[in-house]
This record gives structure tokens, sequence and C-alpha cells, in this order.
């Protein structure tokens, strides 16, 4: 039986969407979050050194990182579902997509976060963290942030879904950005096909029964 180390508020939601897409049967483990820091609860380094999640255990297995964890659970799991055929062009995009998610444009999301938190620092010293702050966000998260949501609201208007019009791995790996993106960043009016996409998944009953079984789920605590 597969489990779920399921982190409230995280990643680890787009691993029980998949789950859901896939039909197989699994079991949550609901962690909550620090009230104070929002970090992950020491109990997490039980499952995994790095206390984090997603991770999941089969059988013996336990594995961690979100891509890892998709990869996996498609290979294992997808009987030729969500995988795109080796040496076509979309299975090309599906890899490029699965490691975009996190390499590039979740990365920028979260220090978008980091820097938000900064600027609400003590009295004391706030007029200098903002300051600090705003010359970040202005030299380099900003124009970063809208060259890759450009990028990104570009090449959804190729497609249904980001490896071609068939889900894939890769959808999986995208929707968290996004929809953090969506939240924190930009706007439905200014991003049409960010905005579509991110709808056509929130109307999946797998992404329904995904987000029944994990539990609230808010990206802006």
């Amino acid at each position: 039986m597969i489990t779920v180390h399921h982190l409230e508020n995280s990643r680890s939601q787009r691993v029980l969407w998949l789950l859901e897409e896939l039909g197989i049967d699994y079991e949550i483990r609901h962690y909550k979050r620090n009230a104070k820091t929002s970090l992950a609860p020491p109990e997490l380094k039980a499952v995994h050194p790095l206390g984090k999640s997603p991770v999941i255990t089969d059988g013996d297995l336990t594995i961690a990182e979100s891509g890892a964890i998709t990869e996996y659970l498609i290979d294992n799991y997808g009987e030729g579902r969500f995988k795109p055929a080796a040496g076509s062009a979309e299975a090309l995009r599906n890899s490029y997509w699965m490691h975009y998610a996190e390499g590039t444009l979740m990365p920028l999301m979260v220090m978008s976060l980091i820097f938000s938190r900064i600027e609400q620092a003590p009295l004391l010293v706030r007029p200098i963290a903002k300051a600090i702050a705003g010359q970040v966000k202005k030299a380099y998260l900003g124009p970063n942030i809208r060259n890759n949501l450009a990028f990104v609201e570009a090449e959804l208007g190729k497609s249904t879904w980001f490896a071609g019009e068939e889900l894939s791995g890769s959808d999986f790996q995208m929707i968290f950005p996004l929809e953090a993106a969506l939240l924190r960043v930009g706007s439905g009016g200014e991003l049409p096909n960010m905005r579509a996409y991110v709808d056509r998944v929130h109307a999946r009953p797998a992404y329904q029964r995904g987000l029944e079984k994990g539990g609230p789920y808010n990206l802006l605590s």
C-alpha cells in the first residue's frame, strides 16, 4: 500500500491528484505546519532525513522529491498513461516541463514569498528590510518572474496540456507553481492561458477528489 506523507498547503497535493488519476489505492498521513514558522513538523524526519514533503512510502521504498515521485508512480502504476512515447516530440516537452517546474519556476515563487515576508520584519528594522527586498524584487525577481510567466503563457497557447494534447507527468509537476503564480503574482485577466489551464485541472474529478482527501489548501499561508 502506498502511503502519502501529506503536509498541508504543500507540493504533496499534486501527488494526491496523480494518485487519483491513476485510480490506485493509497493512504494519507496528515502533517500540520508550524503555526509560527510554516515549516514542516519534526515528525516528518522519521520518514525521510530532510523532514520535508512530499514523500511517499511503497512497501520498503521511501521516495522523496515531487519529480521522482511522479516518475515512480507513472512508471510503476501508469500502465502507459501520462508518459508520451519515447523519442517523440511530446516526450521531450514532457521532460522539459518536468524539470522546469522545480528547477526554474518554483524557486522564483519561493523567493517572492520569502522577500514578501522580509518586508514584514519587526518595526525597528522594517524600513531597511523593505528597501533591500524592494531592490531585489525590482532588479531580479520582478523581471525574471514576468519573463517566465510570459513564456509559460505563450507555451500554453500551443496545446491543451504541457506536453501536447494528452495529460502527462509534466502537468502534475507544473500545477503547483502555476497555482502559486496566479495567487501571488498575476491575475487571470493578464494570463488567460494560464488561468484556463489551472481551471481545466481544477475541474477534473480526480483533482477534486485529491483536494477533498488532502484537506484545506491555502498557498497564501
